[in-house]
């Protein structure tokens, strides 16, 4: 586990350039904001998370497989993750931020990806 990123992902360093190359600037794991988001743009007041699709339970995804041995470690340990991402979007609401999350499976569909941020950041 630990050459597991945390940061400058595959998934993450394209959600960068997409953003980027719309012309928007951006903060990177701004460490006052709860769960450090990716992609911080604070003239917007807009965060943008990356998330693995295993370690963070993408509901629905082929991805998010469970492992087949040690289920009472890592069971409670993905949850946990889940959980935790969950709450920290929470307080970004309540704080008024608005956030967006890109899963890993949607980085290999780059066109439809760059519209939906397109539609999120101009909104």
């Amino acid at each position: 586990m630990a050459r597991v990123r945390g940061k400058d992902t595959v998934p993450e360093l394209v959600v960068r350039r997409l953003v980027h190359k719309m012309g928007f600037r951006y903060r990177l794991h701004a460490r006052d904001l709860p769960g450090r988001p990716d992609l911080v743009l604070p003239r917007l007041r807009k965060v943008i998370l990356v998330h693995g699709c295993y370690w963070h339970r993408h509901p629905r995804c082929k991805l998010a497989r469970l492992p087949k041995s040690r289920l009472d470690f890592w069971l409670p340990k993905l949850m946990g993750n889940r959980q935790r991402d969950l709450k920290n979007e929470r307080l970004l609401r309540k704080l008024g931020w608005e956030a967006f999350t890109v899963w890993e499976c949607q980085i290999s569909k780059t066109e439809t990806l760059a519209e939906k941020l397109k539609r999120f950041l101009r909104s």
